[in-house]
């Protein structure tokens, strides 16, 4: 499994013991506003922990917990995974391999505005562009999540639409 470097970060694949660091910030509603509206509990932090391990055993690529190098905590996750448009979870994530690959991001509060959403979103385009070949890859937001699209814009994507 692939963990990812930055000046201030270390990208680490989802594991058993980013637990509490992904639960304290899952279960915060301001993180997850424009993800899925409401926080996330124990053990849909557990099972998606489950779930990602399973993707990085299988495909190579999926969610890494963001720690931040000065204090260890986990300051926030990021993946490279493959867009789908239901809203409900496959039960055979191969299909969706035919999928466009997808970047995507979160950040507990207490690191907020400091430009680490901008630093690990570098170094997995780099990962999904690098490694995996990709030929593009895309990013969903909520229109109102401006803090979001300055991290696309600073990427160099652009806006396409539904």
């Amino acid at each position: 499994m692939t963990v990812l470097h930055t000046a201030r970060l270390r990208l680490e694949p989802f594991d058993d013991r980013h637990f509490e660091g992904l639960q304290a910030m899952n279960s915060r509603p301001e993180v997850m506003r424009y993800i899925t509206g409401r926080p996330e509990t124990p053990e849909e932090t557990r099972a998606s922990i489950e779930r990602v391990k399973g993707r990085w055993a299988d495909w190579g690529y999926s969610w890494w917990a963001f720690i931040d190098l000065a204090s260890g905590r986990v300051a926030g996750g990021g993946c490279i995974q493959h867009l789908r448009r239901e809203a409900e979870l496959p039960t055979d994530f191969s299909l969706l391999r035919a999928n466009p690959v997808e970047i995507g991001w979160r950040l507990h509060p207490d690191f907020w505005r400091r430009g680490l959403a901008s630093e690990a979103a570098e170094a997995m385009a780099a990962f999904a562009f690098d490694r995996l070949q990709a030929a593009e890859l895309l990013a969903v937001r909520d229109p109102d999540n401006l803090a979001s699209g300055r991290v696309m814009d600073g990427l160099g994507m652009r806006y396409r639409g539904l």
